[in-house]
């Protein structure tokens, strides 16, 4: 479990379930897939055939509950983009539109960012998003994180074309950043 006053990521809990699947699955199209790879498909589950993948979810080192002031609100994740070569790649979705633009993602992600520098033999940690994401373009900056690669035009949404974002923070300049 890490903490930033009354944010905390931690595993996910089998008493969150129905939280995450009223967030993430209930409805058909959540204003929160409109942000997080809106070009891929979501599709809605109902909660008995939600519960069939819990396992998928409860206490993963890769998947982790963000919780404000006792409220899960979303998730922080990580996968591997070539594992033999320690590269790694986070994400995070808040779950709510009432949740951003204060701060919290850039937070939650610091200390998902805190974890797998902690807990992983990483070089670098790093994040995909698209262009229409300006808000995910924006922790990346905050965060210090550098824009590595932009690949125009890859990401097909509502008939029109965006770029493909890629930021990275190598485990030095975290540290270097932390000691700030």
């Amino acid at each position: 479990m890490y903490t930033d006053k009354e944010l905390t990521i931690r595993p996910i809990e089998i008493s969150d379930l129905p939280r995450l699947w009223a967030l993430v699955f209930k409805e058909e199209a959540p204003e929160w897939k409109q942000w997080d790879a809106p070009y891929y498909p979501h599709k809605r589950k109902s909660y008995e055939t939600f519960l069939e993948t819990a396992d998928d979810w409860v206490n993963q080192k890769d998947s982790w509950a963000i919780e404000v002031a006792g409220e899960f609100v979303g998730v922080v994740t990580y996968y591997w983009e070539h594992e033999p070569s320690k590269w790694l790649e986070c994400g995070i979705v808040l779950y709510e539109s009432g949740k951003w633009g204060k701060g919290l993602g850039t937070r939650a992600l610091s200390l998902w960012i805190d974890r797998l520098f902690n807990t992983l033999p990483l070089v670098r940690v790093g994040f995909t998003t698209w262009s229409g994401n300006k808000r995910m373009m924006a922790v990346g900056e905050k965060l210090g994180m550098t824009l590595e690669a932009s690949i125009r035009k890859v990401r097909l949404y509502n008939d029109c074309y965006y770029d493909s974002i890629r930021y990275g923070l190598l485990r030095e300049e975290w540290q270097t950043l932390k000691e700030q």
